[in-house]
């Protein structure tokens, strides 16, 4: 799938703006400041509904406003070309529509690339907590096996039915005498969510081990996932049942792939602990690379990546070995403050950001 155009109408600083993007690379070139990142923005909120600066879409909303607004227009492989619209308002909450109706996630999910994005802000993806790793890594399955897509649904509801009735057994309004039913639900859920993650691991490792090293992250790069739970949905009720006791004290479950690691190392150290920035942010770079390798290899939807400010921390090396790596398939957006920090394979195709009212000025 390719998207062939973005209008931003208006988001965050952009009033109104419209790009027109073509596979391969192109480069957003502008000051600081002049807008490239909402503009990332927009093409992300786009196509997910979602932003990936902020957990409340309002924050899209210029300032005085009442409405953001984007939409993206995406080819799929037979030609056919589709609109994906996203909006919010201050009153009436937001929108998410395809080709001017309505739709649910898995329907829009389909009729869109899976979206990677590289932004300073995401290098918690390599330095936050678990929870970032295994939400991402569980993307990742759902792009490589699109039936695995509801696992970690599944699994959610599970836990939190469990979690309730724990809550109210710890506060003495509840009886244990009911947690075997959830104790085999969780445990169900929990056994496919884990075969999914590992096989998903075990898909990205190598491919991770190799972009770092491309990339420069010296001592070699490792990706391991590590699940607190294991094995079959028998053995994980049977743990479940080792544990009900501390679980019903707690008033909440204890063990379980809620709590599992997705580790990132570098030279037997772990990135998230003791990686300088730039170590992160090639680990963070590795890990999309990865993943948009592996969907090729499987021949599903490629990624379209978003880098933002990637090539700053980069030397002139790492700089022509990462784009010469995205020259080789798919569909990437960059954004650079001036041209001469971009190598010549990515000034083919530039962006020009306009100031504040001006169309944006594209050039082959």
């Amino acid at each position: 799938m390719l998207v062939t155009a973005l209008e931003a109408t208006p988001v965050r600083s952009l009033a109104r703006v419209r790009v027109e993007l073509d596979a391969g690379v192109t480069s957003l070139v502008g000051p600081n400041g002049s807008g490239k990142t909402n503009l990332v923005e927009a093409l992300y909120f786009a196509l997910t509904g979602r932003s990936f600066r902020t957990s409340d879409r309002r924050d899209l909303i210029p300032f005085g406003g009442s409405l953001a607004r984007a939409a993206a227009v995406v080819r799929d492989e037979d030609g056919l070309e589709r609109e994906l619209l996203a909006s919010v308002t201050r009153t009436e909450g937001r929108r998410h529509l395809l080709d001017g109706i309505p739709a649910d996630p898995a329907t829009l999910a389909r009729n869109r690339p899976p979206v990677a994005v590289f932004a300073p802000d995401r290098l918690s993806l390599v330095k936050g907590p678990p929870g970032e790793r295994r939400a991402h890594l569980d993307g990742f399955a759902a792009a490589r096996w699109p039936a695995r897509a509801e696992l970690r649904k599944r699994y959610g509801q599970a836990l939190a039915q469990r979690n309730a009735l724990l809550a109210r057994v710890a506060a003495g309004a509840g009886s244990s005498a009911d947690l075997g039913v959830w104790d085999a639900a969780m445990a169900e859920a929990a056994a496919a969510l884990v075969t999914a993650r590992a096989e998903a691991a075990a898909e990205l490792a190598e491919r991770f081990a190799d972009a770092a090293a491309e990339l420069g992250l010296e001592g070699g790069a490792e990706l391991e996932y590590a699940p607190r739970a294991a094995g079959s949905a028998a053995e994980i009720r049977t743990g479940l049942e080792q544990r009900r006791e501390q679980d019903m004290r707690l008033g909440r479950s204890s063990w379980g792939p809620h709590l599992d690691e997705l580790k990132l190392t570098a030279a037997g150290r772990s990135l998230r602990r003791y990686g300088s920035q730039g170590q992160q942010r090639v680990a963070l770079l590795a890990l999309l690379f990865a993943e948009r390798e592996a969907l090729l290899a499987a021949r599903r939807v490629t990624p379209l990546l978003l880098l933002d400010d990637v090539m700053s921390e980069l030397d002139p090396d790492r700089r022509e070995r990462l784009v010469a790596r995205l020259g080789a398939a798919g569909q990437t957006l960059i954004t650079a403050a001036d041209k001469e920090s971009l190598p010549a394979a990515a000034q083919r195709r530039l962006v020009s950001m306009p100031p504040p009212e001006e169309p944006v000025a594209a050039a082959a």
